[in-house]
């Protein structure tokens, strides 16, 4: 199950299996045996994974389905992502949070 989370992320950030290896300190031939189902990353690689791709450790081993918790979100973050539509669901929840996130660092920047 967490190897096709790792490939699920991976792919949605459009990386080959070398460039996301290279940016965890990783090799492309253990994120091919974690893909696979053949091995399974290190509690150190699990936490590497998910601070690259900014989703919890509980998200990528299968525990929720949710990629970031809301504890680790910020009041506008939680107001947005919840009075859009409460029916919305999770991908669509996390488009809007990952909006959000970008207009508060571009906000920060000016």
């Amino acid at each position: 199950m967490i190897g096709d989370k790792i490939r699920e992320l991976r792919l949605e950030h459009r990386m080959s299996q070398t460039e996301f290896a290279k940016a965890i300190h990783s090799s492309q031939q253990a994120v091919t045996k974690w893909e696979n189902g053949k091995s399974e990353p290190s509690s150190s690689a699990i936490a590497d994974i998910s601070n690259y791709f900014n989703v919890s450790s509980d998200y990528l081993l299968g525990r929720t389905t949710e990629k970031v918790p809301d504890k680790d979100l910020s009041k506008n973050q939680k107001l947005v992502a919840y009075s859009i539509d409460p029916d919305i669901s999770d991908e669509e929840r996390q488009a809007i949070i990952e909006m959000v996130k970008a207009a508060e660092k571009f906000r920060r920047r000016i």
